[in-house]
């Protein structure tokens, strides 16, 4: 059984280069134009099994050949896929995705066969959450699943990691199951209630879901202004590395990989930041989501440059 368990969304990603996003009643003409693999849980999943970690995915995937072709794709990487359902008379889920000059980017998604992610297919992977030592999830698979593949893995000891992304409210039958969680600012802001301008604001909302939810540990990723880590109340900001960015989709997702990933191999909460954080910057210095993601040793060499 693999270490890391991965539940969450498998989309095909339309990807549109443009110099700035279209305003109302505009059409631009695209600079580039891609089909790539996509959604936040396969992200992570790719991630996770690029740098090293030995996964597995639970997810739904249509009955469609692109469906098909991304399960392919993600055995080859090594990651355990008997987990990902094919979805009979469902289209596998689609992102459309503007790309800005800048790097920001602006996404659409249409669920297809991730809505499918039900308790029924939770409790079929049940062996497979409970022998993991870690259970990675996100938001954009049905909710009541998130709450009783938690509730799986706690009653387990599989530890488990909440990327709350994109950003929901959430129920407190989930937030009390989660071991580790790592939102961004808008997402630690709707979480809390706390817009998060400056480092105090950071910590205040850390300390808010340590209190108010019991979980252990919160990183709360500040853009440019690296991470706040908080472990019980105890915080730090860490510093991310300087790069060009041309396309940030995928970065929250391939830091959330190389942070667990470095954690399973025993690395200290301040190197598993630091392995997320190279492999998230090299991401952001290419295109795409799961074509983005670097390889270990990219991810090495950034670190220890």
């Amino acid at each position: 059984m693999a270490k890391l368990t991965v539940l969450g969304s498998i989309n095909v990603d339309h990807l549109m280069q443009v110099t700035y996003a279209p305003k109302a009643g505009e059409t631009l003409t695209a600079n580039n134009y891609q089909v790539v693999a996509g959604g936040k849980g396969a992200n992570q999943a790719v991630a996770a099994a690029k740098l090293g970690a030995d996964v597995a995915m639970i997810g739904c995937v249509g009955s469609d050949a692109i469906g098909a072709q991304m399960v392919a794709e993600f055995a080859e990487t090594g990651m355990d896929t008997a987990g990902i359902s094919a979805v009979a008379g469902e289209s596998t889920g689609l992102a459309m995705i503007y790309v800005e000059q800048s790097g920001e980017n602006r996404i659409g998604i249409w669920p297809g066969a991730n809505a499918a992610l039900n308790n029924e297919v939770v409790d079929a992977q049940r062996g497979q959450i409970e022998a993991s030592e870690l259970l990675l999830m996100q938001l954009e698979t049905p909710v009541e699943s998130l709450v009783y593949a938690a509730e799986i893995a706690k009653a387990a000891g599989t530890k488990v990691v909440l990327n709350p992304a994109p950003a929901k409210a959430l129920p407190e039958a989930l937030l009390r199951n989660v071991d580790i969680i790592t939102p961004n600012e808008t997402e630690a802001q709707l979480l809390t209630g706390i817009a998060i301008d400056t480092l105090e604001d950071a910590e205040r909302a850390a300390n808010q879901l340590h209190q108010q939810f019991g979980i252990e540990l919160v990183l709360i990723t500040l853009g440019k202004r690296g991470v706040w880590l908080s472990q019980s109340g105890q915080g730090q900001r860490i510093e991310g590395f300087v790069v060009n960015a041309i396309d940030t989709t995928a970065a929250g997702d391939t830091f959330n990989g190389g942070f667990v990933t470095a954690m399973l191999e025993g690395k200290s909460l301040v190197e598993a930041v630091r392995f997320g954080q190279a492999a998230a910057a090299l991401s952001v210095t290419r295109l795409g989501a799961q074509s983005s993601i670097p390889t270990r040793a990219e991810a090495q060499a950034l670190l220890h440059g």
